[in-house]
């Protein structure tokens, strides 16, 4: 197979949909030995910053001098980034050699999309020799296909309603579904909750016999004038200055930075100047990412309601006013949930739907928008609904494009060949 027969493949298994359960997963990885045991893991659900806090665990572990294989979902430009190792996308001649063998090897298995890929990063990771794999949850934590794994560290980042036909209809149901992953004995670290979800999860971590380490009881992070401190139980550092802005990747960083303080206590040789390094270097592109342009272009991935929020406190922070945004949702998103936060920031909006089967209608959008008393213009394509957006309104301090991370990615697209031709 080439590589593009090879993606046809892969996406053509989400005609199985997104089937939660553990069974056909454990069944192929006992098939092939189990490379789930490879490495030690550290498993991290939630439903947002999940991403971020796995890419600083993963920096702060190779600028260790370690091998790490790190999993992520979904990607943005190409499927190989969501399986890496030290930072490198595996191969597409490795994508080829390896869904080749696997699906021969499954044989009447019926994998869904997820199941397969998450598999295959198994058995790349134990290919390489990894020395820890870093594995994100893709939805939930109790049915999902990475719970396979018996972690050194389980990690929950805050848990908002997302994913309601899947998870449940309420907070305390939902985080219930992500605390899935914590194992009996093994040591929790658990971002600022919601009450219900705070309660539910800590249940479940306390009949597990599960130690917790809870944001603001055990561990926090404090905004300076330059950067950040972090204080945990044996781990104090001073002066931080994360490359990844916007007071909740503060969040993230404290949340990461509490795994390593459990890492270094497990007796992981993790030096301050390696935590140092690793939160200067990180990036997580299309979350609070800026694109020098005139005007600037800040891309945001904020496709849920904790999301929204987040970008519209950032926004707050930065008080440039109204502002130009390019706007598209994805799913069975809401955009009177969705936008709601950001109304107090839009001063004209270019709505425009992402390529995707399950874009939410530009018209819904623009709608909710101008009965808001916000103007609202539908756009073709993502990428025409930025350039109407910085071609009228060229002294904006700031373009905002938020939504989807399918609008993000199509906008960063465009942004990556408008750069380097210089337009």
């Amino acid at each position: 197979m080439t590589y593009r027969e090879t993606l046809d493949y892969l996406y053509g298994l989400q005609r199985f949909g997104i089937k939660l359960g553990l069974s056909n997963t454990q069944r192929m990885l006992e098939r092939l030995g189990h490379p789930e045991r490879c490495a030690p893991v550290i498993h991290v659900a939630g439903t947002n910053g999940k991403g971020s806090v796995c890419a600083t665990l993963a920096r702060v572990l190779r600028e260790a001098g370690l091998r790490v294989g790190l999993y992520t979902s979904p990607h943005l430009h190409c499927f190989t980034e969501r399986i890496r190792v030290n930072d490198l996308c595996i191969s597409e001649a490795d994508v080829v050699r390896l869904t080749k063998d696997l699906r021969h090897r499954a044989e009447d298995l019926p994998l869904t999309f997820f199941e397969f890929t998450t598999v295959l990063a198994l058995q790349y990771f134990r290919e390489r020799q990894v020395d820890f794999m870093v594995l994100e949850v893709g939805m939930g934590g109790r049915l999902d296909a990475t719970n396979v794994v018996q972690p050194r560290v389980t990690v929950i980042t805050p848990v908002s309603e997302d994913h309601a036909e899947h998870l449940g209809p309420d907070l305390a149901s939902i985080a219930r579904e992500k605390a899935g992953i914590i194992k009996p004995g093994v040591p929790l670290v658990l971002a600022v909750q919601a009450p219900q979800a705070l309660a539910a999860i800590e249940g479940i971590a306390h009949a597990a016999g599960a130690p917790v380490r809870r944001a603001g009881r055990d561990f926090r992070i404090s905004p300076q004038a330059k950067g950040f401190d972090y204080e945990g139980r044996s781990l104090r550092l001073c002066g931080l200055k994360p490359r990844l802005i916007g007071a909740h990747q503060g969040e993230n960083l404290a949340v990461a930075l509490a795994v390593v303080e459990l890492l270094r206590e497990q007796g992981v040789e993790l030096g301050e100047a390696e935590v140092r390094r690793a939160t200067e270097s990180v990036d997580w592109p299309g979350r609070l990412e800026r694109w020098p342009l005139r005007p600037p272009v800040l891309l945001d991935g904020a496709h849920n309601i904790s999301g929204a929020e987040a970008l519209a406190a950032y926004l707050q922070e930065c008080r440039l006013g109204k502002l130009p945004w390019v706007l598209g949702l994805s799913g069975k998103r809401r955009p009177e949930r969705i936008c709601a936060p950001w109304l107090p920031h839009l001063a004209a909006a270019y709505v425009a739907e992402p390529g995707v089967d399950k874009a939410v209608a530009a018209d819904e959008i623009s709608t909710f928008l101008a009965g808001q008393g916000c103007a609202a213009t539908v756009c073709a394509s993502p990428p025409a609904a930025l350039r109407q957006a910085l071609a009228e309104w060229p002294r904006a301090p700031l373009v905002v494009v938020a939504g989807s991370l399918y609008l993000v990615a199509e906008v960063r697209d465009w942004l990556r060949k408008h750069a380097e031709v210089g337009e």
